[in-house]
């Protein structure tokens, strides 16, 4: 595949300017960008938006190419990496494995997916309404190891018997923020 003589001849006709070699290569690689995409779980206006990233560094990197018939590899490392730029640039990083990820997501899932995120979203904005205190309070006991109540008595200089009330007080002011209060009235009318 490395010696691919179309691809070979398609990178040096698109350097040299010719248009219907660069639409020929677009053509050819844009499958594998949206499969890249949907192995991690893209919408269909991300993946596009991943796919204009890629096309746009290809236009920059094309005439210093130094093994054409590399492209393949090339767009899809470029691929992975606009899908993870655009996944930093929504915070919802959730690590795909691209090899546990074969089959295209169904819709449905995509969309429970789109909605986990607005939800990840809401909570976050929420909990950066609390008081830092609140924060690192529930920070501890939601680590995966929860901290021991012993650590977080001596970390947050709080009596051992008053961890449970002042968690209750914290979740408490969680979810009367207009952000939560929000939420639970959305699903509630769902129902």
């Amino acid at each position: 595949m490395r010696d691919d003589p179309i691809v070979v001849a398609l990178v040096t006709r698109a350097v040299d300017g010719d248009k219907g070699a660069w639409d020929e290569l677009v053509e050819r690689y844009a499958p594998l960008i949206w499969g890249i995409g949907r192995r991690y779980r893209l919408t269909p206006a991300d993946i596009d938006d991943v796919g204009q990233g890629v096309w746009l560094r290809l236009i920059e990197h094309l005439p210093t190419l130094r093994e054409p018939a590399a492209l393949p590899g090339w767009i899809a490392t470029t691929a992975q990496r606009e899908c993870f730029r655009l996944l930093r640039a929504a915070s919802r990083v959730d690590p795909v494995d691209p090899a546990e990820q074969r089959d295209a997501v169904e819709p449905a899932i995509a969309e429970e997916e789109v909605l986990r995120h607005e939800r990840r979203t809401i909570v976050r904005s929420a909990f950066g309404q609390l008081s830092q205190r609140c924060q690192l309070l529930l920070a501890m006991i939601t680590k995966d190891p929860p901290t021991p109540y012993d650590e977080i008595s001596r970390q947050l200089a709080m009596p051992v018997g008053s961890i449970g009330p002042n968690r209750a007080r914290c979740l408490e002011r969680l979810r009367r923020t207009p952000a939560l209060a929000g939420l639970a009235e959305d699903r509630g009318t769902r129902r």
